[in-house]
């Protein structure tokens, strides 16, 4: 069986997400870059895959999933080689798909919400509300990990992998996070994960095309 392959743009944070997961359960992934800067997303050929034409996109074998904490979810279940990283247990996999849940309807929302505008829409300040909005959402994460080497318990999961993935976006924007001390440590660990190397690349330059939009 041929490996799963993901239509992955390397500077989005939701589609590093899903990258970086694949490279911490060990999945056998083949990339595809979609450039959605040259709108390659709107292709013809692409369209048939992913109507909705968002990255990232899992195509494994016919089966086709779109949203990355989807696939995340998937790829911990089919290739993990034990359940850490997505625990079985009832209780432990309800706190991680919360975690999971708070990056993709709370904590990426607010970083979209403040990098988009820049990038397509000529906006060229960050408004105190946007930065107000973002750091509260953050402190929520700084609470989350008090007393708690990882997002979601003392394991690494695929939580932190998705989490991990949109504040490094943010990061490369320039965000200031030194209020957030247990946020500073977690960071340091998450530098050892698989793939770690190959996410910053992309971050840093989501950050500069980001950064170059702003007025200096």
């Amino acid at each position: 069986m041929s490996p799963a392959k993901l239509y992955h743009f390397p500077l989005s944070a939701p589609s590093r997400g899903a990258c970086l997961a694949a490279k911490v359960i060990g999945a056998p992934i083949e990339i595809e870059i979609i450039d959605l800067f040259k709108k390659e997303q709107f292709k013809e050929s692409f369209l048939k895959i992913n109507p909705q034409h968002c990255v990232p996109t899992l195509d494994d074998d016919g089966f086709i999933l779109w949203e990355s904490r989807a696939i995340a979810c998937y790829l911990a279940d089919k290739y993990g080689k034990d359940d850490s990283l997505y625990p079985k247990d009832l209780q432990q996999r309800a706190l991680v798909n919360q975690r999971l849940y708070f990056d993709s309807s709370f904590l990426y929302v607010k970083i979209r919400a403040i990098c988009y505008p820049i990038l397509y829409q000529g906006v060229k300040e960050i408004s105190k509300a946007l930065k107000d909005d973002l750091n509260s959402t953050l402190s929520f994460l700084d609470k989350f990990l008090e007393g708690s080497k990882w997002v979601a318990g003392d394991n690494c999961t695929i939580a932190d992998t998705s989490i991990y993935a949109s504040v490094s976006a943010i990061l490369a924007v320039g965000w200031d996070i030194t209020q957030f001390p247990n946020i500073q440590r977690w960071l340091k660990k998450c530098a050892d994960l698989p793939g770690y190397t190959e996410s910053e690349e992309g971050a840093k330059l989501f950050g500069e095309a980001v950064r170059k939009n702003l007025n200096q």
